[in-house]
């Protein structure tokens, strides 16, 4: 199996079942990015260098205006997309084998976790994993300390308030704050 055909299955939020081919090829790409990760983490390197290593990571080229603070963790790494002028900021955990696909102009807080995986309900398959994705829109704002759950789309503009639990998707210019996170109200835009 080839990334291509991974990402493939994973856009169609195809079940992997335990030691299934999908199943060695999550183990084969943990290990890729256990490795990249390391070098991110426990040295110094400039912004560029930083750059250039989270390109390798997801096996894509990332715009020179991306920004991330170490540590950084992830799962897989190859299935993250990362539009211009983002900012990760430290401690960050993305579990991506699902996709997490992040828009223009965003900026993600101290130790935001991105999931894109479950487990199976039941007890007798629950090795099992069903992905569904991650979209964030441009210009979004997550707050640190937020858990965005698989299956979220976080609308373009929107504020994530810190600490907060995304179970469901969240519309375009909208505060969310909470456990679960809930609009508490919408973002007025003057057009000046």
């Amino acid at each position: 199996m080839n990334i291509k055909e991974f990402r493939q299955l994973m856009a169609r939020n195809t079940e992997v079942e335990a030691d299934s081919e999908l199943f060695i090829m999550f183990n084969k790409l943990s290990q890729q990015a256990l490795k990249i990760t390391n070098e991110i983490n426990n040295k110094y390197n400039t912004p560029k260098e930083i750059t250039a290593l989270f390109s390798k990571l997801t096996g894509k080229k990332i715009d020179k205006t991306f920004r991330l603070f170490p540590p950084f963790y992830c799962d897989c790494g190859k299935n993250i997309k990362v539009g211009k002028n983002v900012f990760i900021n430290a401690c960050c955990k993305f579990q991506d084998q699902g996709g997490i696909d992040i828009g223009d102009n965003c900026l993600i807080g101290h130790n935001v976790t991105i999931a894109t995986l479950n487990h199976d309900l039941n007890p007798e398959k629950r090795a099992n994993l069903h992905p569904k994705s991650v979209k964030i829109g441009n210009k979004v704002w997550i707050g640190s300390d937020c858990t965005i759950l698989p299956g979220v789309t976080i609308g373009d503009g929107s504020i994530i308030g810190a600490g907060s639990i995304v179970t469901k998707s969240v519309p375009p210019l909208s505060v969310a704050v909470g456990n679960p996170a809930k609009v508490i109200k919408k973002i007025e835009v003057n057009n000046v």
